[in-house]
């Protein structure tokens, strides 16, 4: 029987297999690469404001505790926006006549909340609980970033699942001692700058995270990482 095809259609035959297996391989590693990119998570990205307030002059510049505006952030699920009113303790007599914070000032003359953009964004099926993370010791800025350096406020991670199980999957390498939540300077120990806790000496995050998992009593997975733990 002669031969149908040129012996070449093997050598075809074999290119573009392994180039499908590439163009899928490709499309999937593209897929997941857009989902974390800025234009999906909003990662990065600066948020317009109604006021352009500065974490970066209040928190990093003056100091001012994260709960001095985020007052429920240890007792609630939800961190709090302060009240018009917590803005004008100190700008009814600093920077009083500001045209930048005319908004600040009308919004306390009517007692029209000021309508903020939403910053970190996380959908309604997923179930998160603020006081549950700082009590537990995990600090503001692991999940938000150096936001005592952000003079315009963004979101600083995806805020999607892949990121929160990173740190379910070994919450042992972020918890830090209770006290620490607020502190935006602190640092992980090491060997050259040891942590003091309970009488003992640490010079190893996970020396660290494992002694605090145990005393916080912090669940483990796979108990920490099923689905019902945050959808609910």
């Amino acid at each position: 029987m002669p031969q149908i095809f040129h012996r070449s259609t093997n050598t075809f035959s074999r290119f573009s297999i392994v180039v499908a297996l590439l163009s899928v391989t490709a499309f999937f590693f593209a897929a997941a690469e857009m989902q974390s990119a800025p234009y999906l998570s909003w990662r990065g990205v600066i948020r317009t404001q109604p006021v352009p307030f500065s974490h970066k002059h209040h928190a990093g510049g003056l100091g001012i505790d994260c709960r001095y505006c985020h007052t429920s952030v240890e007792v609630s699920g939800y961190a709090g926006l302060p009240p018009t009113k917590t803005c004008m303790n100190c700008h009814s007599q600093i920077w009083t006549n500001a045209a930048l914070l005319e908004p600040v000032r009308e919004s306390f003359r009517s007692g029209n909340s000021i309508n903020w953009t939403k910053v970190n964004y996380i959908p309604d099926f997923v179930y998160f609980d603020h006081s549950i993370h700082i009590n537990k010791g995990v600090g503001c800025n692991s999940c938000h970033g150096p936001v005592d350096q952000m003079a315009l406020m963004y979101q600083d991670s995806t805020m999607q699942m892949e990121w929160c199980l990173s740190c379910h999957r070994g919450p042992e390498k972020f918890l830090r001692p209770r006290g620490e939540q607020f502190n935006m300077r602190y640092q992980q120990p090491t060997p050259s700058n040891p942590v003091k806790y309970d009488g003992q000496t640490f010079t190893e995050q996970l020396q660290l995270g494992s002694y605090l998992a145990k005393k916080y009593h912090v669940r483990t997975p796979p108990e920490i990482t099923s689905c019902s733990t945050c959808h609910r």
